[in-house]
């Protein structure tokens, strides 16, 4: 299917001077995403839908590309909002720099023309290799890194207004409703990009505003999604993938910077098995030619099917949820449990994981 990319329509959050319940429409009613009790059967007619927000080109392929796929795979239609052109992305392919490739011999200046007029048909090729049924950009500059000159950009993502940017984003999922919208996770001391950051706000205030009639009111029919995660690389991946390369290769990208990094791990509530579905990935990564080297180990150490072997699960924590989610010693194999059987899981059911530095100590 053709990936369709939509830019939203900007339009004011709320009257000046009136409190959001004086646009209340008393007629209004919220529709569930997936619900309990008597509401279950209407909202399992609904067809089922996966939202996912990032900062950037390549974001959606560096963070739940195999997930995605695998969902688009059984009919799930997958939809991706990228919140920002990437204008500040660096071009980190050097090969793109030699004679007769598109950087050859440019000033840093016609660097940055070029990969602006490139960066949208990268992302449009990595979104078709995923298979996602459409994709919104949700017009913001990139923000560049913290403290950097493009943080005072007024046209950028940093300094948008936020309940403008969180009423764009609840126009698209009342527009495409939703059950599960996946969102970046609550701490990036790890990564503290001011986009990132921002993506985290405007999703949460999102998934809690979709459903309520006196936010946005011009913004579509109100519809509340039933589950919202968080995207987490967990540290036992990386120490086993840290390993392997070591093992196979005599060397790992993973220095102590990473290795030091705080672990999530006992966060974690859901486990998905896509081991088959790594190609997403590795695809969708390769068609951000500007933003990803091929040859660089930290994404391509490892083939996939030598991932797949070593740790073939993406993980994710359950950050809000209208229908439950799994005990405190279970895990979620599905996205969508709670809603409805989606993935099948093809070997036993993974547990919990714990911070490896705690088990370590035990």
């Amino acid at each position: 299917m053709a990936t369709g990319v939509r830019r939203v329509e900007h339009r004011p959050t709320r009257a000046s001077n009136v409190t959001p319940h004086t646009l209340l429409d008393p007629g209004a009613d919220v529709v569930l995403g997936s619900s309990v009790d008597d509401m279950g059967v209407e909202a399992t007619s609904e067809e089922l839908c996966v939202l996912t927000v990032h900062a950037h080109p390549d974001d959606e392929a560096s963070k739940g590309a195999p997930t995605l796929a695998a969902y688009h795979e059984t009919g799930v239609r997958t939809v991706l909002v990228c919140c920002t052109g990437g204008e500040e992305g660096d071009l980190q392919n050097p090969r793109l720099r030699e004679p007769g490739q598109p950087f050859h011999g440019l000033t840093p200046e016609q660097e940055r023309d070029v990969m602006a007029r490139v960066r949208p048909g990268e992302l449009a090729e990595s979104a078709r290799i995923i298979g996602f049924d459409e994709v919104v950009m949700l017009g913001y500059r990139d923000s560049g890194m913290l403290d950097s000159p493009a943080n005072d950009d007024p046209t950028s993502f940093h300094r948008a207004d936020l309940d403008e940017a969180v009423g764009r984003l609840v126009t698209v999922i009342r527009r495409t409703r939703p059950q599960v919208l996946i969102t970046y996770n609550d701490d990036q001391r790890g990564y503290p990009h001011p986009d990132h950051v921002k993506v985290h706000e405007i999703s949460v205030l999102a998934f809690e505003r979709a459903g309520d009639p006196t936010w946005y009111p011009w913004a579509g029919p109100v519809f509340q999604p039933s589950k919202l995660y968080y995207t987490v690389w967990s540290k036992a991946r990386m120490l086993l993938v840290h390993e392997t390369m070591l093992a196979r290769t005599g060397s790992s990208p993973f220095d102590e910077k990473w290795l030091a990094r705080p672990s999530h791990d006992e966060r974690i509530t859901t486990r998905l098995h896509v081991g088959k579905y790594l190609w997403a990935r590795t695809g969708a990564l390769r068609a951000h030619a500007t933003q990803v080297d091929p040859t660089e180990p930290w994404w391509f150490g490892l083939s996939d099917d030598e991932l797949a072997e070593v740790y073939p699960y993406e993980d994710w924590i359950l950050a809000r949820s209208t229908v439950g989610g799994p005990a405190d010693d279970d895990v979620e194999t599905d996205l969508f449990a709670g809603i409805a059987d989606v993935l099948e899981l093809p070997v036993e059911s993974p547990g919990r994981l714990v911070d490896p530095s705690q088990a370590a100590a035990s």
